[in-house]
């Protein structure tokens, strides 16, 4: 479907890799190990993987202790072994995770121009709490939704519908704005518009149809939105 911004009254936007780079986890990673990126890149892999896997087999957890675990499995696979501290300080980097250049200007503009905005995460509520503190969105945001509420992860239509009735919007109406295709896929699917953000120009999977709006940033949103 093609992107109907006359459509849209309310925007949700997902957190993480898309308010915030994941990817600087490996500052805390380098103080521990010699060769972050390979177990960075893992633990990301482990930990969507594991909320797959938990959606499907009702094996709930909240993502903090999620992220845990993969981090444990991710050292394993690499032969790493960490003291149990050392591995919270590491885990504790989610709590201050780069931001993003375009995203405090960015969602002030889709604000400024009559849209309701809230994140919707799998991030449980003290991760999203401290996402929203050091990203300095709080006073742009109407609210955040976390998977934690109903205990479902992306990209499961439960949280999709969750987060359109805790917005107070048809479900239609909403454009869900995200680096992650999956999430992007699970919005469409739960008939959202479904906004990709595509910082570094990577490939659309290749997997049930496209986005319906590609954009590097939310000013390029803004600009979609005519704001």
């Amino acid at each position: 479907m093609a992107f109907d911004p006359d459509q849209v009254t309310t925007v949700t936007v997902d957190s993480y890799s898309t308010l915030v780079d994941v990817e600087s986890v490996e500052r805390a990673l380098a103080e521990h190990v010699e060769e972050p990126e390979p177990v960075s890149t893992l633990w990301r892999e482990r930990s969507l993987a594991y909320t797959f896997v938990a959606n499907d087999i009702d094996a709930y957890q909240p993502f903090y202790e999620l992220l845990r675990d993969a981090l444990s499995a991710a050292l394993a696979a690499h032969d790493i072994d960490l003291a149990e501290s050392e591995q919270e300080e590491i885990l504790e980097e989610y709590h201050d995770l780069d931001v993003f250049d375009d995203v405090r200007d960015g969602i002030e503009r889709l604000r400024d121009g009559g849209y309701d905005c809230y994140v919707v995460s799998n991030g449980n509520p003290a991760m999203l709490d401290s996402m929203v503190e050091g990203a300095k969105i709080g006073d742009l945001l109407e609210d955040t939704v976390s998977a934690d509420e109903i205990e479902t992860f992306k990209p499961d239509s439960a949280i999709y519908r969750h987060a359109a009735g805790r917005t107070g919007t048809p479900i239609d109406e909403i454009a869900h704005v995200s680096a992650g295709w999956f999430d992007v896929q699970g919005a469409i699917h739960a008939d959202m518009q479904g906004v990709w953000v595509n910082r570094d120009q990577q490939e659309w999977e290749p997997f049930d149809g496209d986005a319906d709006l590609a954009v590097e940033s939310f000013h390029d949103l803004a600009d979609e939105l005519g704001v």
